[in-house]
């Protein structure tokens, strides 16, 4: 299936690495003009030389104040996928503030932040408009030392939902994916122990991790008008974990 993105502009948090990345490259591959955010200038740096014409936005989207100052005028979004997140893995009774703070904030509060101010100008445009939230299995099942990451994306399942409904009627569509363990870097050095890989691919039909491809694969899916009539949806991309 081809998907053809020109004429719009996208914008995709996270970008630097993972899916994030993949997800920059393949939007910029279908014709899309594309807007990268990382905190981490080197990724950016190095994503503008293999995608020739993306911008760039250097920003640390646990700073609310950082964030509306550097997307507050971005201008006109079409598509957005709100993909940055991070994982502080914890044992329940050794969870700290500092953890629960940073996770939330990045997690769910720069979801909102960041798809207000691409919502508020689809609005005062007129025009139409996607969000994907780059969710997580962890959402709807409980796994050892997530007890934050868990939470953080089990809010944003049900945000997922509620902006669905408040945007659909401003015709603009709001999707999560929710893949299981992805062979990104940060994936692979996580479940790099063969024992503790073969707790979790036990618990996953297939018997395989997800490849970036594969939810980038949704994402774009997603963001396109095959999926017109899709909205409020967590759509897995975990080899049957979810069903077990």
């Amino acid at each position: 299936m081809k998907l053809n993105f020109s004429g719009l502009r996208a914008l995709v948090t996270g970008a630097g690495k993972g899916i994030g990345r993949d997800t920059v490259k393949a939007l910029h591959a279908s014709g899309a003009r594309v807007v990268a955010v990382s905190r981490t200038n080197a990724d950016l740096v190095s994503l503008s030389k293999e995608c020739p014409g993306v911008e760039t936005v250097c920003v640390d989207l646990a700073d609310w104040e950082a964030t509306e100052q550097a997307l507050g005028g971005v201008g006109p979004v079409d598509l957005l996928v709100n993909n940055a997140a991070v994982a502080f893995l914890q044992p329940f009774l050794e969870v700290t503030k500092e953890a629960y703070d940073m996770s939330f904030n990045v997690n769910v509060r720069a979801v909102i932040q960041v798809s207000q101010i691409v919502a508020r100008g689809l609005i005062a445009r007129g025009a139409p408009g996607v969000i994907v939230n780059v969710s997580s299995q962890a959402s709807q099942r409980g796994l050892t030392s997530h007890s934050v990451y868990c939470s953080t994306k089990g809010a944003l399942d049900i945000l997922t939902k509620v902006m669905a409904v408040e945007l659909g009627p401003h015709k603009i569509r709001v999707n999560a994916v929710n893949p299981t363990v992805v062979m990104t870097p940060m994936g692979q050095a996580s479940w790099s122990d063969p024992q503790k890989a073969k707790a979790m691919l036990d618990r996953i039909p297939l018997g395989r991790f997800a490849e970036v491809e594969n939810v980038v694969d949704t994402i774009l899916f997603l963001l396109s008008d095959r999926s017109s009539m899709i909205t409020g949806s967590t759509v897995a991309v975990d080899g049957g974990f979810l069903a077990t």
